[in-house]
């Protein structure tokens, strides 16, 4: 059975759920790495100094860019299936955000993909973070650390701000 390898939703997701749709019938499956992330309560600084967070995109832009990024990863990795979904809307701190995982036959492989996609997809994916704080609400500006990851995968990032 196909499913799509992008998802971005308002909705939660089940981690076990899509694991097992990404290895479902595919006996060379031998590894399958994922990633969950989180929002949290804070952004650099002080412990509940993040009340909620709003993330925006752009609908089919954002799709096709993410189906991009998992070509990519595909043409560098050998692995078997990608699978990303991530969350819109108004989330509040320790809801799940996103999910990247990765099958493949050994979990070498699915490592380092996860890893990559995980690393592209911070940093050029479309999509718009603001934060509500105790002070009001505010964009959040991509970050050089971000920019450094992607980097030593041979990629120049150029979206944070110094």
């Amino acid at each position: 059975m196909t499913f799509a390898r992008v998802s971005i939703q308002t909705q939660d997701f089940d981690l076990s759920t899509e694991l097992a749709r990404l290895q479902a019938g595919d006996q060379r499956v031998g590894a399958v790495c994922s990633f969950v992330g989180l929002v949290r309560d804070r952004n650099g600084g002080t412990t509940g100094s993040v009340q909620s967070m709003e993330l925006e995109h752009y609908p089919g832009m954002t799709e096709k860019s993410i189906e991009a990024m998992i070509d990519e990863t595909q043409q560098r990795f050998d692995i078997f299936g990608a699978r990303v979904v991530h969350r819109v809307g108004v989330l509040q701190p320790l809801d799940q955000i996103v999910l990247v995982a990765v099958s493949s036959a050994h979990r070498g492989e699915s490592f380092k993909a996860c890893e990559f996609l995980m690393d592209y997809l911070k940093t050029q994916a479309p999509f718009w973070k603001k934060e509500a704080t105790p002070e009001g609400a505010h964009w959040v500006d991509a970050r050089v650390s971000d920019d450094a990851a992607l980097a030593r995968w041979g990629i120049a990032g150029t979206n944070a701000v110094e």
